[in-house]
C-alpha cells in the first residue's frame, strides 16, 4: 500500500525528496506573498515609490543582512516547487482527484508557472536584474501579443481565461477545498482556524486580483493599447484609486499577507 502522501505510481525512495522540495516551495511562496502584501501595505499608507510585485520582494531581501543567502534560499525553494508541480503532473498529487487528467494538466501549468519564477528568483540573484518590473514585463507581452495576427483575440482570451482562473480561485478558497489536502486530523482547532482565516481571506483575495489583471488585459485588447495592460503593481494601485481610496488597498494588501501566512500552513501541514 502507498503510505501518507504517496500516489500507489511513485517510487517509494522519491516520496522525501518530493515533501521536502514541496514544502520549500510553498514556504518560499509564502514569502513573496507576504513581502508583496507589506509593500502593498506600505503604498497604502504614503510610500508611493514602493514596488509591490515580485522585483520589489526581492529588491527588500536583497537589502538584508544576509539577503544574497535569502535570495538563493528563495530561489531553491521554487525550483523545489517547480519540482514538486512536475512530480504531480507524473504520478498525481494528493486529494481525492489528484491523478485525474485535469490536475495533472493543472499541475503541469503551475510547473511550468513555478520554473519562470524560480528562473526570474535566480536571475535577480545572480545578477541583480529581475528582467523589470512585472508591470513592464505585462504591457511589454501585450504589445508583442497585439502585433500577432489575430493578436487582439489572443489577447482577450488570454485575460478571459485569467479572469476565469480569478473567480475559480475565489470559488475554491470560499468552498475550503483546501482542506481535502491538508492534514486535519494532526491540527488543533486554533490551527483549523488559522487556516480557515488564512485560507478563505488569502484564497480571495488571490482570486480577486488575478480576475483584475485579466479584465485589464481584456481591456488591453479591447482597445488594443498595451499600456492598457498591467502587472501585479499597478493593479494594486488601481485599488486605491477608487472611491474608497487607501483603505481599499489596505484590505487587498492584507488579504495578500493572509496568502503568505496561509502559504506557511500549508508548508507545514499538507499532504504531499
Amino acid at each position: 500500500m502507498a503510505g501518507p502522501g504517496r500516489t500507489p505510481a511513485q517510487p517509494k525512495a522519491a516520496a522525501p525528496a518530493t515533501e521536502a522540495a514541496a514544502r520549500a516551495g510553498l514556504a518560499a511562496q509564502g514569502v513573496i506573498y507576504l513581502l508583496v502584501g507589506l509593500l502593498a501595505l506600505q503604498v497604502a499608507f504614503g510610500r508611493r515609490e514602493a514596488q509591490a510585485d515580485q522585483q520589489g520582494a526581492l529588491a527588500t531581501l536583497s537589502d538584508q543582512p544576509f539577503g544574497a543567502v535569502l535570495l538563493w534560499a528563495l530561489g531553491i525553494g521554487l525550483v523545489g516547487m517547480a519540482l514538486w508541480r512536475l512530480s504531480e503532473a507524473v504520478f498525481g498529487g494528493a486529494g481525492p482527484d489528484g491523478r485525474k487528467p485535469h490536475m495533472r494538466l493543472l499541475a503541469l501549468g503551475r510547473c511550468l508557472f513555478y520554473s519562470y519564477v524560480a528562473y526570474s528568483v535566480l536571475r535577480f540573484t545572480v545578477s541583480g536584474d529581475g528582467g523589470g518590473s512585472g508591470d513592464e514585463k505585462s504591457r511589454d507581452a501585450t504589445a508583442t501579443a497585439l502585433d500577432l495576427p489575430a493578436g487582439r483575440w489572443l489577447v482577450a482570451v488570454g485575460g478571459a481565461v485569467i479572469v476565469v482562473a480569478g473567480v475559480w480561485i475565489g470559488v475554491q478558497a470560499v468552498r475550503r477545498t483546501y482542506r481535502e489536502t491538508l492534514k486535519t486530523g494532526e491540527m488543533s482547532p486554533a490551527g483549523r482556524r488559522l487556516a480557515d482565516v488564512t485560507g478563505i481571506g488569502g484564497g480571495v483575495t488571490r482570486g480577486l486580483l488575478f480576475a483584475a489583471i485579466g479584465t485589464f488585459a481584456v481591456q488591453a485588447a479591447v482597445k488594443h493599447r498595451s499600456d492598457e495592460a498591467k502587472g501585479l503593481d499597478d493593479t494594486l494601485r488601481t485599488f486605491a484609486d477608487t472611491a474608497l481610496g487607501p483603505w481599499l488597498l489596505a484590505v487587498v494588501a492584507l488579504g495578500l499577507v493572509l496568502f503568505g501566512v496561509f502559504s506557511f500552513v500549508l508548508a507545514a501541514r499538507r499532504r504531499v
